[in-house]
């Protein structure tokens, strides 16, 4: 199946991102609240995690397995992740820009970060670990690759527990829509 690729990053870069329902229909979605992972001195995370850090019991990867990072997050009791996003998002990956973030333990998949980037924006999409400390992990170095290269927004759509464990902020559409400006004029790339 085709897809319009540039019809779907101009719909990332106005702000929507893309969601199935319960059906599995295809909607765009915005969000009057966006969720934010914070790329300066706010992003923290909890000290637990230092050790799993400290030990590097993980390696990371870019895009090494990213139908397996799209399959793991799709693996849920309630997902927005269709077979027909799981083939967009496939799309995107081959045009590049989508990116799968990997946390692995040898030759095992921990965990990882789905998103796409335009710009200075990470849209991040989704996440999963199958070991633990595996997406919190690729959460911690998947920052510190966006700071180093330039990214000045990481959205992460809609805040939960988990993110504001790492100091995730939450901003009104329109302070959104204006660091989503300022980021898209950037010029980055995760690799």
């Amino acid at each position: 199946m085709e897809f319009d690729v540039p019809s779907l990053i101009e719909g990332y870069a106005q702000g929507y991102f893309l969601m199935a329902d319960e059906s599995g229909d295809l909607g765009w979605y915005a969000s009057r609240q966006r969720a934010l992972v914070p790329l300066d001195e706010r992003f923290r995370y909890p000290t637990s995690l230092r050790r799993a850090l400290n030990q590097e019991r993980f390696t990371v990867e870019i895009n090494r397995d990213f139908k397996s990072v799209v399959a793991g997050c799709a693996d849920r009791e309630t997902t927005w992740i269709s077979a027909q996003l799981k083939d967009i998002y496939f799309a995107l990956y081959e045009a590049g820009w989508a990116y799968s973030f990997e946390t692995w333990q040898g030759e095992q998949l921990a965990g990882g970060i789905l998103g796409i980037a335009i710009g200075g924006a990470f849209i991040g999409e989704s996440m999963f670990y199958r070991i633990p400390e595996g997406s919190k992990v690729a959460m911690v170095k998947l920052v510190e690759r966006l700071r180093d290269r330039g990214f000045l927004l990481f959205d992460a759509q809609m805040t939960n527990p988990h993110l504001e464990r790492f100091g995730s902020v939450t901003v009104d559409e329109q302070q959104y829509q204006i660091l989503l400006r300022q980021a898209l004029k950037r010029r980055c790339s995760l690799i």
